[in-house]
């Protein structure tokens, strides 16, 4: 008996003890082969850091299908897993929007939702009868601190891709975006970017529509470079946004001299210059190429912009007037200038991202092979291209009537690309441009750093449309004529927060989780069989596991 009292003590010391050396460690243990239930270590960093106490307020909750149940539930496990790591709270409530005593009740739900832009988005079941049932749907969180609310879309919708994709790719971005608002929210200092003038580069309320996407993350300014050479010191990333005439040798050394000193560039360069509205009202127009006097300083960079045109069979329709005669008749026409570009699924400016519209856009080279970098493909053609060589006059009549198969001779044209790494000056072993000030010692090797090379100005730029109040500015990547909105905007956002980024949260979104599909054939035809065996198997172990518990128990006791 006095053996059984100092076992019992022992184990419960033992126990105490355990427990106070396991109070000051912590450790998780995440055994899918994905990782699915881990997050990264600048996530953890960052919950560790908050500032405040976050609310997260999920728009996601009621009768939802299984689809929108898993993205609801690994939503919930993720929130979990931040507050295991986080310095302050995080709480978070689930809310049914449709949950309401009164059909106009219901309405006004959707109404307040709607105007804090948050949208909804229709699905469609059938039921057990095979009634077709519509229901709305708000996949939207809001992250709520002290001093702000910012709104989260949990739900991808790239075009071609099931319902099923989507929300797997859904799934496999909430960690990139709760903590991309969670890290707005909780930054202190805001960085700096601009946009380059003097250069006919697109105007403020061309790009109205993106600057309005950056300003959620950075100040951004625009101005001429001038003669100071520490102009764009202050800046982690200038935009050259189009430009129509030549850089002088000056400015070519301040941007030359900012990029070896780690500033980033995203460029958005014409390889050639066309009028669209002479070749509507006359029906032809030249197409002759574009200097703007940058190509030695990107052929030093490690590419080039080709003075081509690329044409493409996958492309946006436009109307155009096909009469002959003085009463117009307008019908679709496939409009070859106007590429739908492949996106690259292995980079993260471009994974899971919707395809992008160009608009006479040129190709992209690579300059040869540099091993202090790494060049990525973003953006390409589809595999019946055609490069147009300029100077060329483009003909209306020769699209309307459309061309031959072999004429679509070229696959996979790049149009964008990423370069990252050491970079060499594009001033190297020469003199130093009259008339510049505040000169530090010129350096002919970049430290780490990198640029977007785009081969056209277009990507970035939204449509003006006059409208009765006045004017409109329709989002960048909106096709007015097909209604269709194309992945232009997040590219574009994408391609900054790349450039911007030195801690590695763009690498977010390249999580992949596998989507494991039922195989629907066999589920309905064994449907039966299957839903039986999920019953029946576990109430069997069970009784086979109690059997056998109490034949060892019986036997046992039977001996002693």
């Amino acid at each position: 008996m006095k053996n059984k009292y100092i076992f019992a003590l022992s184990a419960i010391a033992l126990i105490v003890v355990l427990n106070l050396c396991l109070q000051r460690s912590f450790f998780r243990v995440d055994l899918t082969s994905e990782k699915r239930f881990s997050i990264s270590d600048n996530t953890k960093d960052l919950m560790k850091n908050l500032q405040s106490s976050i609310l997260v307020k999920v728009y996601l909750d009621g009768d939802l299908n299984s689809g929108f149940l898993r993205l609801k539930n690994s939503l919930r496990e993720l929130l979990d897993e931040f507050s295991v790591y986080a310095k302050n709270d995080i709480e978070y409530t689930f809310i049914n929007p449709s949950q309401a005593d009164s059909e106009e009740e219901r309405m006004k739900n959707y109404e307040r939702l709607e105007q804090r832009g948050l949208t909804h988005t229709t699905i469609y079941e059938r039921d057990n009868e095979g009634k077709m049932i519509q229901k709305m749907v708000f996949p939207w969180a809001e992250i709520v601190t002290e001093k702000d609310t910012f709104p989260v879309n949990l739900l991808k919708n790239i075009a071609g891709n099931s319902g099923a994709e989507n929300l797997n790719i859904s799934i496999e971005n909430l960690e990139f975006e709760l903590t991309d608002a969670i890290r707005i929210l909780n930054s202190k200092q805001v960085q700096k970017i601009a946009f380059l003038e003097g250069h006919g580069e697109l105007t403020e309320e061309f790009v109205y529509d993106i600057s309005s996407a950056f300003s959620r993350y950075f100040q951004v300014d625009r101005g001429v470079i001038g003669t100071d050479a520490s102009v764009l010191n202050d800046y982690k990333a200038i935009v050259v946004a189009k430009p129509d005439s030549s850089f002088n040798e000056t400015e070519k050394y301040i941007i030359d001299q900012y990029i070896m000193n780690g500033g980033r560039v995203l460029w958005l360069l014409d390889g050639v210059q066309m009028s669209m509205q002479q070749l509507v009202e006359q029906g032809t127009s030249p197409a002759i190429s574009l200097d703007v006097n940058l190509s030695d300083l990107l052929f030093r960079y490690g590419v080039r912009i080709n003075n081509a045109l690329v044409q493409d069979v996958q492309c946006v329709q436009m109307p155009l007037n096909v009469s002959a005669s003085s009463a117009p008749q307008y019908e679709a026409v496939s409009w070859i200038f106007s590429p739908i570009l492949l996106t690259s699924p292995q980079h993260p400016i471009t994974r899971n991202l919707s395809q992008v519209k160009a608009d006479f856009c040129s190709y992209v080279d690579f300059t040869g092979e540099n091993p202090s970098q790494k060049a990525s493909i973003l953006l390409a053609t589809s595999s019946a291209s055609h490069i147009v060589q300029v100077p060329a006059m483009i003909d209306l009549n020769e699209i309307v009537s459309g061309f031959d198969d072999h004429y679509f001779n070229t696959s996979f044209v790049p149009v964008a690309v990423a370069l990252e790494g050491v970079f060499s000056s594009g001033f190297q072993n020469r003199m130093l441009p009259k008339g510049i000030e505040n000169a530090k010692p010129q350096k002919g090797q970049s430290v780490e750093t990198k640029m977007v090379v785009i081969a056209d100005g277009d990507i970035i730029k939204n449509e003006i449309v006059p409208t009765a109040n006045g004017y409109q500015v329709l989002p960048v990547g909106y096709d007015r004529y097909s209604g269709m909105q194309f992945g232009n905007r997040d590219f574009i956002l994408n391609a900054l927060l790349y450039l911007t980024d030195d801690e590695g949260w763009i690498n977010l979104r390249n999580r992949t989780f596998k989507l494991r599909m039922l195989n629907k054939k066999t589920t309905l035809e064994q449907k039966t069989l299957i839903k039986w065996t999920n019953l029946l198997l576990p109430i069997f172990f069970l009784l086979v596991f109690g059997s056998v518990y109490l034949s060892v128990r019986y036997f046992y006791y039977r001996k002693k």
